[in-house]
């Protein structure tokens, strides 16, 4: 993997960091006071730890330091081990469908792929990171993360870019690796879904010495799926160890093997007609796997290795680096339906034909991350500071090959597979890179008992290169900021409020060749985090007004730039350990989404497809603690996902659904086991569109079972 001496400079970024924090600073200086930070001793949470029960305390998602979460000037929510051990979730997006903000699944159970909409723009390729470093996609160039191997996921609604560079503009993900803890533990389960999925997975820390502590999490997993065909095998294991000689120093190291090999579900890739309205013969039905059992393939290896090294000084100061590199190869062979025959809307044969595209593609993503910090704390006057510089750096490459033949049509009521399939030749063969280089600030201001102003600025210099099919070499710089000011009442109120803005470059070129220019734009938001004092439990209500620039809008190969859509809204979201029995979670979201500008006039005042902009969903747990049910949990919850648009038109819709699910769990001792059921009454309903030829359905009734034993 080639690096640039731009990524050098980066990696030597944290040698003045050390320099300037060992040097002298510890002093007074025209009456600033550089305080030493203060550790509170004890078993608390951190921003990368355990969260107990499903109410988290701090995070550092949306400051790159340890934070309370009330503290932020923007809605967080974060999904602990245990919430998504409960939720059953078995990929990331499953952990997020109650979580507000969010849309999750808008494809249906894709097993591939962890599809996520926040604030209602697209976070999958470009707003999910691990660790605080991004997992960029583009494409089918990308890396997929078992959520086994994860101990939290956070979210962070609105503009994150001052922070983390490029990046979507409704919010990010944040999956934070499970990481030894020193503890002795033995942790393993195994269950098996209804489909006839099986799974086993373990987890071991432990101890090595008094300055080593490892850990080594694993799951393979491996059976049929839900619709016709759906076969796999996915295994990974990530192997970490933290090294600390004294009080002051740290070094983990995480890793990461990935392994899949499978044929692709169904239920994706459908017409409207025939799922969210009846054909003359009815609706296709939602098990049916268009593809071509024989050719079709998924395979995926990846392996990723990092670190996380901190040291503090004695002069309070702390420096950081954060470091991962990853290598990602993925084939695929993925025959799939696309409208009726000769590409219609609506079936004009006795014999239903669908049109399928045989599609192929080879994909090879190379990525290197670093992101070097350096943190401490200042007193002038009445204001204490928390300041932060950083100086990050991204390196993406990815060669692709994406590949298409003739496909032979198949019926959507009477399918027969088997016939020969065109040969697929490339229409794209591109090797394409990526870097970007970031200079980032940050002053937490605490002052006034309770207030807290929280002001980052940033700036970031991309350069793109593409070789082969299309052929650019582009560099272009952005600004951006955010300013937020809070109060934290005694009482647990902590109302707030912040400004920030934006911007993602895009990868593609206008139809002279020129690159487009990095979609901008900007957030206001007001909110309110209450923390009661009388019961375990955070609140949290947000209302924004977010604006993105610069879209692409048009027909392929003749896009133009000029779109811009306007989000605003109201997201509430409440998580409570009420007591050691109960525990609940509520969300809801009110999005008003409208384009504002397009390459087609007609669309202006429209709302964009796909997106419901009403969610709500509610969830409570009950554990018995004595009598004959002792040990005994009962848990159920309810997700309403509203109407949304099936084309850009809006003259087409995908009608609202309300979903049940339930849990039964028995934990005694060491033991335990847990019966999971999504989607409890087994409701046929579409999760969304884009477009009248391209819907999918949202996922059925799925039972799993899960056996689990700690010692």
């Amino acid at each position: 993997m080639r690096i640039s001496g731009t990524a050098r400079l980066v990696l030597l970024g944290s040698v003045a960091a050390v320099t300037f924090a060992n040097g002298g600073f510890a002093q007074e200086v025209r009456g600033t006071t550089w305080l030493e930070r203060i550790e509170i001793e004890g078993e608390g949470e951190t921003a990368a730890g355990p969260v107990d029960g499903y109410v988290a305390e701090r995070t550092a998602a949306g400051s790159k330091t340890d934070t309370p979460l009330a503290e932020i000037p923007q809605s967080v929510s974060v999904i602990g081990r245990e919430e998504m051990d409960d939720l059953g979730a078995t990929k990331a997006d499953e952990a997020l469908r109650y979580t507000a903000g969010v849309f999750a699944q808008p494809f249906g159970p894709d097993r591939d792929t962890n599809w996520i909409y926040i604030r209602g723009f697209e976070a999958t390729q470009t707003g999910i990171y691990q660790d605080g470093l991004q997992l960029y996609s583009y494409g089918f160039g990308g890396f997929y993360i078992d959520s086994f191997t994860l101990e939290r996921v956070e979210v962070l609604r609105g503009a994150a870019s001052v922070l983390y560079g490029g990046s979507n503009p409704g919010g990010l993900v944040n999956y934070v690796s499970k990481r030894p803890t020193g503890e002795r533990r033995v942790y393993a389960e195994t269950g098996v879904t209804d489909a006839g999925t099986a799974f086993l997975g373990f987890d071991l820390q432990d101890r090595v010495n008094e300055q080593m502590a490892a850990r080594l999490v694993g799951r393979i997993a491996g059976g049929d799926g839900y619709t016709d065909f759906e076969e796999g095998f996915r295994g990974t294991v990530s192997p970490s160890f933290t090294w600390s000689p004294d009080d002051a120093t740290s070094l983990t190291v995480l890793g990461n093997f990935t392994y899949i090999d499978g044929i692709h579900n169904g239920g994706s890739f459908l017409p409207y007609v025939g799922t969210v309205v009846d054909a003359p013969f009815g609706k296709i039905s939602r098990d049916a796997n268009f593809t071509e059992p024989d050719i079709d393939t998924y395979l995926r290896k990846q392996v990723s290795l990092g670190y996380e090294f901190g040291h503090k000084f004695d002069s309070g100061w702390t420096v950081r680096q954060n470091a991962r590199a990853g290598y990602a190869d993925l084939h695929e062979i993925a025959p799939y339906a696309y409208g009726y025959l000769g590409f219609s809307d609506t079936p004009s044969d006795p014999d239903n034909l669908l049109e399928r595209i045989n599609f192929e593609h080879r994909t090879k993503t190379r990525s290197f991350l670093v992101d070097n910090q350096l943190e401490g704390r200042v007193e002038t006057g009445a204001l204490e500071h928390r300041l932060l510089f950083g100086l990050d750096y991204k390196y993406f490459d990815m060669d692709q090959v994406q590949m298409s033949g003739t496909a032979t049509p198949i019926s959507a009521t009477d399918p027969v597979y088997g016939a020969p399939q065109g040969v697929r030749s490339a229409y794209i063969d591109q090797d394409l890179k990526q870097q970007q280089v970031g200079f980032y600030a940050q002053d937490q201001i605490h002052f006034g008992g309770g207030w807290i102003a929280t002001f980052n600025g940033r700036y970031d210099y991309v350069t793109t290169e593409s070789e082969g099919t299309s052929e650019f070499d582009d560099s272009q710089g952005a600004w951006s900021g955010r300013a937020g000011l809070a109060y934290r009442f005694e009482n647990g109120l902590t109302p707030y409020a912040s400004v920030s803005t934006f911007f993602n470059p895009l990868l593609g070129t206008t139809a002279t060749g020129d690159l487009f220019d990095p979609e901008e734009g900007y957030q206001y938001e007001v909110g309110l985090k209450y923390e009661p004092t009388w019961f375990d439990g955070l609140f949290t209500v947000a209302l924004f007004d977010l604006t993105r620039q610069n879209v692409v809008t048009g027909p392929f190969n003749m896009e133009t730039q000029i779109g811009e859509v306007n989000s605003r809204g109201i997201e509430f979201e409440a998580k409570a350990n009420l007591t050691a029995n109960w525990q609940a979670r509520a969300a809801l979201t009110l999005l008003d989404l409208e384009t504002k500008a397009d390459d087609d006039p007609t669309l202006i005042g429209k709302t964009p497809y796909l997106i419901p902009e009403e969610q709500a969903s509610f969830a409570l747990d009950y554990t018995f603690d004595e009598g004959p049910l002792y040990g005994v949990t009962l848990g159920g919850g309810m997700r309403y996902v509203g109407s949304s648009w099936a084309d850009e038109e809006n003259t087409m819709k995908v009608p609202s659904a309300t979903l049940f699910d339930a849990r039964i769990g028995y934990q005694r001792g060491n033991l335990g086991a847990d019966l999971h059921v999504t989607n409890l009454f087994d409701k046929e309903f579409v999760a969304g569109c884009q477009g009248a030829l391209s819907c999918a359905y949202g996922e059925g009734r799925s039972i799993k079972l899960k056996l689990h034993a700690t010692w």
